[in-house]
């Protein structure tokens, strides 16, 4: 299922242009237009949950693990990397559309945020 106004339901429909990392039947990755790393990657399911809260895809969630494992490998960050899933305005959320930011090249501390 795909919502018509969704930003990233149009990437993943082809509707628009992203710098692509990686596609499966599945999902896709590109590049962060607003990179808060050195190496910044969207990883999005095809099919379209607004939040990780109306996720009940168990098969696709864990396809998406997968997916960010192997993005990070595309982007060389395989020894260190971030996974952010936001969920909700007070979160960051700013596209309801389920999303892993994939995050590395560089130091990242911890508490985030």
């Amino acid at each position: 299922m795909r919502d018509k106004n969704c930003i990233f339901c149009k990437i993943a429909n082809k509707e628009i242009n992203s710098n692509l990392i990686l596609e499966t039947e599945d999902y896709l990755a590109f590049h962060d237009l607003n990179p808060q790393a050195p190496k910044h990657a969207l990883l999005i399911p095809k099919k379209h949950f607004s939040s990780l809260n109306h996720a009940d895809d168990i098969e696709l969630l864990g396809k998406l693990m997968i997916g960010a494992k192997e993005v990070a490998e595309k982007l060389n960050i395989k020894e260190a990397y971030r996974l952010v899933i936001n969920t909700g305005e007070g979160a960051g959320q700013t596209v309801f559309h389920i999303h892993i930011h994939i995050l590395g090249g560089r130091p990242l501390e911890w508490p985030p945020g």
